[in-house]
């Protein structure tokens, strides 16, 4: 189901949405000027191969290009953030505070159009209501720490991984857990597409999209854990449940303390 609008109305103009989303597109813009050209020489190639898995990309044995240094260098790598977070990291040249603020900057990063274009489209339902009901600050700082806390669990779950996690998701992850708290009777527009040129709007219970969502990513993520001959799906599911998680839980608490002003 792809969600195409909400009945929740706003009250207040949701400037840090619109922020974030134009960050995030203009963060990918920047990525598709980036070369993803290997160096002329085989020679060339095997230098640049060994220097960045040896430094930016932190054993993560990819093709030296522009394009993947750049996601090493800002994408949230789990190993090499523990790795710097405990003071042990096995590449000395490497910068420890970028390594660790790379936790914030990774959610800024994505890894194609449908990615890209998927995150902002659920942020763009979801986001401006959960501002309208923290308050511009507060929703900046909620959403940060969403994407934070979901980088963390994804972590806790495969420390040892080097491969870069990139993408808004888990920060729009808690905006979906806020939502279902605090809005659980809103109707979501969604089309469910058919034959991919056939698009069928239908009214859905904020509570029944949204929990479903949960639902396959949930299952998703049990299975790459419960069965090791499960291929990588490239989805950093336990990112999705961490965010969520944290969403609800921090809607949760601020809705009993009757935290809604607005600043």
């Amino acid at each position: 189901m792809i969600p195409i609008g909400d009945s929740t109305r706003s009250r207040t103009t949701p400037w840090v949405t619109y922020g974030i989303i134009i960050l995030n597109v203009a963060i990918f813009v920047r990525m598709l000027t980036l070369s993803t050209s290997l160096p002329v020489t085989q020679a060339a190639q095997v230098r640049d191969f060994r220097d960045q898995t040896e430094s930016v990309c932190y054993g993560f044995r990819t093709l030296p290009t522009e394009l993947d240094r750049f996601i090493c260098r800002w994408g949230f790598q789990p190993g090499e953030f523990l790795d710097n977070a405990k003071g042990e990291s096995e590449a000395p040249g490497t910068n420890r505070l970028e390594v660790l603020f790379s936790i914030v900057t990774s959610m800024f990063l994505h890894a194609g159009w449908l990615h890209i274009l998927g995150n902002m489209l659920f942020l763009w339902v979801f986001g401006d209501n959960i501002e309208d009901r923290l308050g511009h600050t507060r929703y900046l700082l909620f959403y940060l720490l969403a994407g934070t806390a979901a980088a963390l669990v994804q972590a806790s779950v495969d420390p040892g991984s080097v491969v870069p996690v990139v993408g808004a998701s888990g920060a729009v992850a808690g905006v979906l857990g806020a939502y279902m708290v605090y809005f659980p009777r809103a109707t979501i527009s969604v089309v469910i597409p058919f034959f991919v040129l056939i698009f069928i709007p239908l009214p859905v219970p904020a509570v029944v999209m949204i929990g479903i969502w949960f639902l396959q990513n949930l299952l998703a993520g049990l299975a790459t854990v419960s069965d090791a001959a499960t291929p990588d799906s490239g989805v950093a599911f336990f990112a999705h449940i961490g965010g969520f998680l944290f969403g609800v839980v921090v809607a949760a608490l601020f809705r009993r303390g009757g935290g809604h002003q607005r600043w």
